[in-house]
């Protein structure tokens, strides 16, 4: 195979991936996978939105500590910093007197155990 067999084949495979999931908010959206894989492709803010699709979403959080966690999303919020209905969320919750911290202004709430991330849970619907 040549060279330009291999692009154009590349090319058509990444135009179809492209025009199947052009949704940035679908989880199988070429800049969602990209970013996934650890690649700046998308805004952080659509990114924590369009991890609702994403049946894999734990594997992002789950076992890192909150500075892997803040290289990955930017900040996280704490308990005192966000809204009042994700804090009443969690004070109605199991996870009271857990440590927890949100993903940017998400309706992501991650729990920790000591340094590590151990649950991520969607604040909605409470």
């Amino acid at each position: 195979m040549s060279i330009l067999t291999v692009t154009g084949f590349v090319t058509v495979f990444l135009l179809g991936w492209v025009l199947m999931y052009p949704s940035q908010d679908d989880a199988k959206n070429i800049r969602y996978v990209l970013w996934r894989a650890g690649f700046p492709t998308m805004d952080l803010d659509r990114a924590t939105g369009t991890m609702i699709g994403d049946i894999a979403r734990e594997r992002i959080v789950l076992g890192k500590t909150k500075e892997q966690l803040r290289g990955r999303f930017g900040y996280l919020t704490t308990l005192a910093e966000t809204s009042p209905y994700r804090r009443g969320c969690y004070f109605s919750s199991g996870w009271v007197g857990k440590e927890v911290l949100f993903i940017r202004k998400s309706d992501w709430m991650v729990v920790f155990e000591g340094e590590r991330a151990t649950e991520l849970v969607l604040i909605k619907g409470c």
